[in-house]
């Protein structure tokens, strides 16, 4: 029986861990950010998520080098919990990393029509009163396509466009980043919050696991390894993407508040692009922007088709849904199933339209700090050091803390009636499977 290629190394794990999370946020929902919790508040929140989860990666790093299974939470889940609780962890997680791929798909339509108008055209039908035109859907499908080739033919073609795209976003970013320091004023920060410090910080809070997951994709290829990787590089891997995600998305909000009083942005359609327009008083640096975007767009979108893909087959290859979806394709040695069923539910999900941008981070959010927890928990059961426990229980309280966020009721951003309809059509969807596959 045919076993997954090996091919992986230390950078290809990071820029994989790295790519998964730095999409295209940061452009298409600057002005959601700032609205949030504005410019310092934003920021903080961002950072603060990525220090809070940095136990939550060492538990990871450490389950991963333990056990290294591409079912992820699922067979971590599975040493210490019941089949069902190793399932509902591991159904969550693959909604996680899958959503984001009908999310890009529509998003390069739209950063695509702000570089060329003309593709607003051939409105087909609305969707929560968004229109959904013809050229965009095209667009997403084609990139779909594109992404679904490499990946079946083999994890080292999808490596290597990894590679490039993520190496391309840094460069760019730099360039940003300076033109804001010697463009920009302190006064633009002014005010550094949009409600009270706390509530500003929190709001943020809530849809900061949505964003920054991705460091957990890591595991999810632990079986692709290079014969030559050590496996420490696994939490290497993990930290340093964990760490400069949460700065990245700081710098991007700083760079954009810095350049431009930041007010002026809420409620504007590409407000990153927006804010150095006007500024630099020339299409340029726009020009500059939308290109680091795309290139984002690129690595989120392939680093969450690699994750979701890898977590689906090994769920087939469990018998826990379909065992079909845990075939390994005899000659490019890739879970070829998997990857078509994954470009089937991007292409359905992409019909959605611009309806989906929003409502999906807080969905994702919820799903990722959910798989955090359960992982989190069943390293304390199995860790015999007090010193492991410690930090795994500090990583469980705050994955449940970010939870918690999503589903009290009482606490701002939570759950909206549509949002636990979502959540509660996918779990339905995952039990339907596995008992459709028991029964077989």
């Amino acid at each position: 029986m045919p076993t997954l290629a090996r091919k992986l190394r230390l950078a290809d794990y990071f820029t994989l861990a790295f790519g998964t999370m730095i999409g295209v946020g940061w452009l298409v929902l600057m002005d959601d950010w700032l609205a949030r919790g504005g410019p310092l508040g934003a920021m903080l929140g961002f950072l603060l998520g990525g220090l809070v989860l940095l136990p939550v990666g060492y538990v990871y790093g450490q389950w991963v080098q333990r056990l290294p299974d591409a079912a992820g939470e699922a067979a971590y889940t599975a040493q210490v919990f019941p089949p069902a609780v190793s399932f509902l962890t591991g159904w969550t997680m693959l909604l996680a990393y899958f959503i984001v791929c009908p999310w890009e798909a529509v998003a390069f339509g739209k950063v695509a029509a702000y570089i060329f108008p003309s593709l607003d055209t051939l409105e087909l039908y609305r969707m929560a009163g968004q229109p959904v035109f013809l050229p965009r859907l095209l667009l997403g499908l084609g990139l779909t396509i594109l992404l679904t080739i490499l990946n079946y033919r083999g994890i080292r073609l999808s490596a290597n466009f990894q590679n490039a795209a993520t190496s391309t976003v840094l460069l760019l970013f730099v360039l940003v980043l300076g033109i804001s320091a010697t463009r920009g004023a302190p006064a633009n920060f002014h005010p550094s919050f949009r409600a009270t410090p706390f509530v500003s910080i929190l709001l943020t809070l809530q849809i900061v696991p949505y964003f920054l997951t991705g460091f957990e994709s890591v595991p999810k290829c632990a079986e692709e390894t290079h014969p030559g990787f050590r496996s420490r590089g696994f939490l290497q891997a993990i930290a340093l993407a964990l760490l400069v995600g949460s700065l990245f998305y700081a710098l991007s909000i700083a760079s954009v508040a810095y350049i431009t009083p930041w007010q002026g942005l809420l409620g504007r359609r590409f407000a990153t692009a927006i804010a150095f327009e006007q500024a630099i008083g020339a299409k340029w640096p726009v020009s500059l922007i939308l290109t680091m975007a795309l290139f984002g767009l690129f690595q989120c979108f392939n680093g969450n088709f690699v994750a979701s893909s890898r977590l689906l087959f090994a769920l087939g290859r469990s018998g826990t849904v379909t065992e079909r979806l845990g075939r390994v394709h005899p000659r490019f040695r890739t879970p070829g199933t998997a990857v078509l069923a994954i470009c089937a539910g991007t292409s359905a999900g992409l019909l959605l339209g611009d309806a989906i941008l929003v409502p999906v981070t807080e969905v994702g959010s919820a799903a990722s700090a959910f798989g955090w927890l359960a992982t989190c928990l069943s390293f304390c059961l199995i860790e015999p050091r007090a010193k492991l426990r410690a930090i795994a229980g500090f990583g469980a309280l705050a994955s449940l803390a970010l939870v918690l966020l999503k589903f009290v009721p009482f606490i701002p951003g939570h759950f909206t009636v549509a949002e636990w309809i979502a959540l509660g059509l996918w779990l339905a969807l995952g039990f339907f499977l596995r008992a459709s596959a028991r029964k077989k």
